[in-house]
């Protein structure tokens, strides 16, 4: 389908979970924070459900985004019942790679057809200190199990505070380079005051060209990350909820005031 500025709309990305293992600075603070009640939770078969009914409208790709997909438990079930949806072309994964050495094999004989995975630092102690403890080790044995999985490409997400020329950014490439993996330099947004740029190596962040909506984990739909625009698909209907995120999909996104990243998958 396309929305009223004739932008196709064929991306759905489904935040699974507002939790996460890590506590990166730019996204969560330390002490973490006030957690979606369990009870409002998507079900997976409300998620499929919702897929389904995307998919019939134009949906064809699918990425499923947190928080952190890889803490919920199950997860491999839900990739399972949405791989077995007709349609579907391109269904991914976005995770920072804590838990994916164990993950990748079972993701991949689910239907998972590749991952997305965050890496802001090569080097341990700087890691360790963007993320608030975590083990970038961990992580590197992630992408060589995503790699030796066919979870393919690997895509490497990079968030950089000004530029993509700095140390932690560089040494990320270089790192990209050598195991011939793909990188996108995101730059540090803020909902809050509506501060996006366009992803380098990506398409994230064009409005011109954007083809996303995002289902947030209690069941919001949303035509834009940077808006408080939403429909539930509770109140709703599911086809009555993307309908209405297509057709009142905004020109370009402005703020969000109800969201953070943690909550709405990036």
């Amino acid at each position: 389908m396309y929305d009223c500025y004739n932008r196709k709309i064929n991306y759905l990305r489904i935040s699974i979970t507002d939790r996460c293992n890590l506590r990166c600075l730019y996204c969560m603070p330390e002490e973490g924070i006030p957690l979606i009640n369990h009870e409002l939770i998507l079900h997976y078969e409300e998620i499929t459900e919702v897929v389904r009914e995307a998919v019939s409208i134009g949906i064809d790709k699918v990425r499923i985004t947190g928080g952190e997909p890889l803490v919920r438990k199950g997860v491999e079930n839900l990739i399972a019942m949405v791989a077995l949806i007709p349609g579907i072309t391109d269904f991914g994964l976005t995770t920072n790679g804590i838990l994916l050495e164990e993950f990748a094999p079972i993701l991949k004989k689910a239907g998972l057809h590749r991952v997305n995975v965050s890496l802001d630092a090569i080097n341990p102690s700087r890691y360790r200190e963007l993320t608030r403890g975590g083990d970038v080790e961990e992580v590197l044995r992630g992408i060589e199990a995503a790699k030796q999985a066919g979870l393919t490409p690997v895509k490497i997400n990079c968030v950089v505070q000004r530029s993509s020329e700095e140390k932690d950014a560089r040494e990320v490439k270089e790192y990209c380079r050598i195991n011939n993996l793909e990188i996108r330099f995101i730059h540090q947004m803020s909902l809050e005051h509506g501060c996006f740029t366009t992803v380098e190596g990506g398409d994230g962040g064009d409005c011109s060209r954007c083809s996303r909506l995002r289902l947030t984990a209690a069941g919001k739909v949303k035509p834009c990350l940077f808006n408080d625009i939403e429909f539930d698909i509770h109140e709703l209907g599911i086809r009555e909820a993307l309908l209405q995120a297509i057709n009142q999909k905004p020109e370009k996104g402005s703020v969000n005031t109800l969201n953070s990243f943690q909550n709405i998958g990036g």
